[in-house]
């Protein structure tokens, strides 16, 4: 049977599936046990155990904890370990980071774990580093490990809290209530559970912070549609001051430093909001655990030294959980275990045969044209996209009709906008051009990225020859025009490595970076629209 873990790439949580991910935390505890009790033959059938096989480090951002981890973790393997000096490299003058890696990747380096600033760099050499693999025959498909990417995931540390969390509850997969306290709002680590928590077939996340530290509205969206009860509370004392309290704790560092002069000077009030202090200690369970990612601010830590020698200490044990569940990754991504896997393979979604363009018959080509009413003059050859934003304002649906007329090219042409109002009383855009356009498959593509639920018609000799109604497609790319709106995305421009965006369509008809995971409506995907 072939071993599905095998040369897979780990860039966020979600490229494991739930039966993945439980296999995993069952192996890490195996792996666990064996090395507490001294357990060589386990050991063994864990490790690489290959002086040739390469893994490489790549920390373009400062990490102790992480790093170390995994270096800890690959000496276990009795493997070829390197690391790139990033203050000495050639990314430092200029190189791109696909020519870094394709290179390190022509030495026979097979797994990179690699930490930036840029998000979603791993996802993009993933797919560039395997293409440049098979294009030069390479023996095999290099891998990569996200050891965090900006604000966006940090898919290890994920696993080895969820391992930290279910060896607290006996390995229980059926449900969890979770107190998530601190910077909810730059926190990665907070964000990589928003998927991460699907592990447990019940959840409950109680989130905790001020107004200016709260989790983004988009990562509490992906929550709720992943099932998770929700609760919200702008301190620690409100949170205790109802009965509900969760007996697990996952605190953050503030990152205040990142948000400028405005929240500096309310620092005080916002550190006290989130920081545990000693005159709760009677308000709470005593069979309660916290849990940090670490490293805590020396000066303001959120969970306070004086805790350390409690039983509510959970975060020691998860710091050094670390290297038990980067060691398991490293051997199921090297291919040493995962042959005794039983679970269903994780698919990716065929798109293909969606159809999201639907041609209809045009029927009574008189008859339509007397629905372009209010000043709209029926046009004789030419074309009319209607439904154009429907139910959004006059004013909403007049900006976004100069961005389809830009992007679809149609600007030089004669003809005109209008914004007509239906007998529901909503609002919808008509765009009429006379003339001869020739819309080819890949306008339509665009036209259906553009104005989901809009009706083109092809108007020939004063009849609609041609009808088509568009839904928004499943995923949008290979347009030079598409443009992720985040700064510190791969994709970006401003980040000089050429990524064409890509975006895959939500469960709610918005657009998601393949990349950065950023979600944005269909109007927003644009390069003009910046």
């Amino acid at each position: 049977m072939a071993n599905i873990f095998k040369g897979r790439s780990l860039n966020v949580i979600e490229d494991f599936s739930i039966e993945e991910r439980r296999y995993f935390f069952r192996k890490v505890a195996e792996l666990k046990k064996a090395i507490v009790t001294g357990d060589e033959a386990t050991m063994d059938r864990f490790r690489i155990a290959d002086p040739d096989f390469g893994i490489y480090e790549v920390f373009l951002e400062d990490s102790t904890r992480t790093k170390e981890s995994f270096r800890n973790a690959a000496k276990f393997h009795h493997a070829k370990v390197s690391e790139l000096l990033c203050s000495s490299s050639s990314i430092n003058k200029g190189e791109s980071y696909a020519d870094t890696f394709n290179m390190l990747s022509g030495y026979s380096n097979t797994i990179f774990i690699v930490r930036s600033k840029v998000e979603g760099l791993t996802k993009w050499l993933s797919e560039e580093c395997g293409e440049y693999a098979e294009r030069n025959a390479l023996p095999y498909r290099p891998s990569f490990i996200n050891a965090g990417d900006g604000k966006h995931e940090h898919p290890t540390q994920e696993l080895l809290d969820e391992f930290t969390f279910l060896e607290d509850v006996d390995m229980d997969f059926s449900h969890i209530h979770l107190a998530l306290v601190g910077d909810l709002y730059h926190g990665r680590t907070v964000h990589s559970k928003c998927d991460g928590l699907k592990i447990f077939d019940s959840v409950k996340v109680d989130l905790i912070a001020p107004a200016e530290l709260m989790m983004p509205e988009s990562y509490i969206e992906i929550m709720k549609d992943n099932g998770y009860e929700v609760r919200i509370f702008s301190s620690i004392e409100e949170y205790l001051g109802q009965k509900d309290v969760a007996l697990m704790w996952y605190f953050t560092r503030p990152q205040l430093e990142r948000m400028g002069e405005r929240i500096l000077q309310k620092q005080d009030m916002l550190r006290e909001a989130i920081t545990f202090r000693k005159e709760f200690l009677d308000r709470i369970d005593p069979r309660t655990k916290f849990y940090h990612p670490l490293p805590r601010h020396k000066e303001h830590p959120t969970i306070p030294t004086f805790l350390d020698k409690t039983s509510f200490n959970g975060w020691e044990r998860q710091a050094i959980n670390g290297m038990y569940c980067r060691i398991v990754l490293l051997s199921l991504i090297a291919g040493r275990i995962g042959e005794d896997y039983e679970g269903p393979e994780r698919v990716e979604k065929d798109f293909r045969s969606e159809e999201y363009i639907i041609e209809v018959a045009p029927g009574d080509g008189n008859k339509k044209e007397k629905n372009y009413s209010e000043g709209v003059r029926p046009i004789r050859d030419g074309i009319v996209i209607d439904h154009i934003c429907k139910g959004d304002t006059p004013s909403e649906i007049r900006t976004h009709m100069r961005l389809i007329s830009s992007v679809l090219g149609i600007d030089d042409g004669k003809g005109g906008e209008w914004v007509s109002c239906g007998a529901d009383g909503k609002f919808k855009g008509i765009i009429f051009r006379p003339g001869e356009y020739d819309l080819g498959r890949k306008d339509l593509k665009r036209l259906a990225a553009l104005a989901p639920s809009c009706t083109l018609n092809i108007v020939r000799d004063g009849k609609v020859e041609k009808k088509f109604r568009t839904h928004t497609p499943p995923r949008i790319y290979n347009f030079s025009d598409l443009c992720c709106s985040n700064e510190a995305c791969i994709s970006h421009p401003l980040n000089g490595e050429g990524v064409p965006a890509k975006f895959y369509r939500t469960h709610d008809g918005q657009f998601k970076c393949a990349y950065c995971g950023k979600v944005h409506s269909f109007k927003e995907i644009w390069k003009k629209n910046r």
